[in-house]
């Protein structure tokens, strides 16, 4: 894999954690580097340890899809990209929520990173070098969470769904890519 598929993965990986970085920076009066260093680790941590997870457990089947790989990395890249799509698209006004306790940090962390989890799985098919990876994702994803608490505090909601739509394009074009290359329509 690609230094540049890498980082435009990373990206959209990082997008549903930008997202509700967002959401957290338009919920706190104060920002603070701490708030926003505890947000940035937060996501950042469970976006490096999802797929690391995912590719274990892909691992571990490898083997027995292998003639399917390709498949399976595009179907679960498009799937994941377009959910991203339509909550961006949703008109569900989200719950804007300013605690950073453990509880609440734990399972916004959970939800934001399950989509990682499948892109492990295909990292796995794909024999990406994966702590390389994980780190490159992870270290991504805390910038832009970090950035994301400011960009909430100063300009509230009005990115929010197009960090989310723009994640959701990229995993379906990566998706797309990684089908196209395996039929040998595309040689990148």
């Amino acid at each position: 894999m690609s230094l540049l598929t890498l980082f435009i993965t990373a990206v959209g990986l990082s997008m549903d954690a930008f997202a509700v970085s967002v959401c957290k920076g338009l919920a706190i009066k104060k920002i603070t580097f701490k708030k926003a260093f505890i947000i940035g680790l937060w996501f950042g941590g469970f976006q490096a340890l999802m797929p690391l997870l995912g590719y274990l457990l892909g691992s571990q089947f490898k083997q027995s899809v292998e003639a399917i790989d390709h498949w399976i990395a595009f179907v679960l890249l498009v799937l994941i990209g377009i959910n991203m799509i339509k909550e961006a698209l949703s008109k569900d006004e989200e719950k804007t929520d300013d605690s950073l306790s453990i509880k609440n940090m734990f399972l916004l962390a959970i939800a934001t990173s399950i989509d990682a989890l499948a892109v492990g799985i295909t990292y796995a098919f794909l024999q990406v070098d994966i702590v390389p990876a994980v780190s490159f994702i992870g270290a991504t994803t805390f910038t832009l969470s970090a950035a994301g608490v400011k960009v909430g505090n100063v300009f509230g909601m009005k990115y929010k769904s197009r960090a989310e739509l723009a994640g959701g394009i990229i995993l379906i074009l990566i998706g797309t890519k990684i089908l196209l290359e395996h039929l040998g329509v595309l040689s990148f």
